[in-house]
């Protein structure tokens, strides 16, 4: 996850682009059937949302799994020290529930199970908050030479709201005025591309600051191949 790319208009190479438009095909097909599903009604992005994904006692599962492995967030490159304030980290991926919520992710989008990484599990403190980021790579920068070599860009992002949050707290896509406030068990998808297999500038979104209350998320992206070195 990185900040707002600096020279927006500058030509970025997508070295997956046909991957990522491979992607984006089979994972819409797969959710627009889905009688769950409800999309997001915005033409500039893909964004589904599902009810209900996890139930109370998957969350609070979860959220004891955060609480045992939550770090001071980390970022790719930034000078804002708050920038990103939450604590973050990846979960036991032998753990029953979280095995669980990856075969029902993997069944949910049509992606091959092994280009999914690693969930990862974030808690936010009253005003904790992850300014407007991408979660696509900036192919640009140094970091892309390794995120090429590990399952390449980003297609799909997956988050699970693990509780409801007194005040605050909400999702915004911030260049589409959409925001989505925390709900128990709800599931948000969004591609991180376009239909043509182009990072999606319209993706941008922050994780506003909490204001009373705490707020859990677990969160898996999805590669353009097989993740991993």
């Amino acid at each position: 996850m990185s900040p707002p790319p600096r020279q927006e208009e500058g030509h970025r190479p997508t070295p997956d682009r046909k991957a990522l438009r491979l992607i984006g095909d089979r994972v819409r097909k797969r959710l627009m059937q889905d009688p769950g599903a409800y999309r997001v009604p915005v033409d500039s992005a893909e964004i589904f949302a599902f009810a209900d994904f996890l139930d109370a006692h998957e969350c609070a599962h979860l959220m004891r799994m955060i609480d045992e492995v939550a770090l001071p967030s980390r970022i790719t490159r930034t000078a804002d020290p708050d920038f990103r304030t939450s604590y973050s980290g990846d979960i036991d991926p032998s753990d029953p529930v979280v095995r669980t919520l990856e075969r029902r992710l993997y069944d949910l989008t049509n992606i091959e199970p092994t280009w999914g990484e690693s969930v990862q599990g974030q808690r936010y403190h009253p005003g904790q908050q992850f300014k407007e980021h991408c979660d696509w790579f900036d192919t640009n920068q140094e970091y892309w030479k390794h995120e090429a070599q590990t399952g390449g860009q980003r297609s799909w992002t997956a988050m699970v709201y693990l509780n409801d949050v007194e005040a605050g707290g909400v999702t915004a896509f911030t260049r589409i005025g959409v925001t989505i406030p925390p709900q128990a068990g709800a599931l948000l998808v969004w591609n991180n591309n376009g239909p043509d297999g182009a990072v999606n500038w319209n993706t941008m979104h922050a994780a506003l600051p909490v204001e009373r209350g705490e707020k859990y998320v677990v969160t898996k992206w999805f590669r353009s191949r097989r993740w991993g070195a």
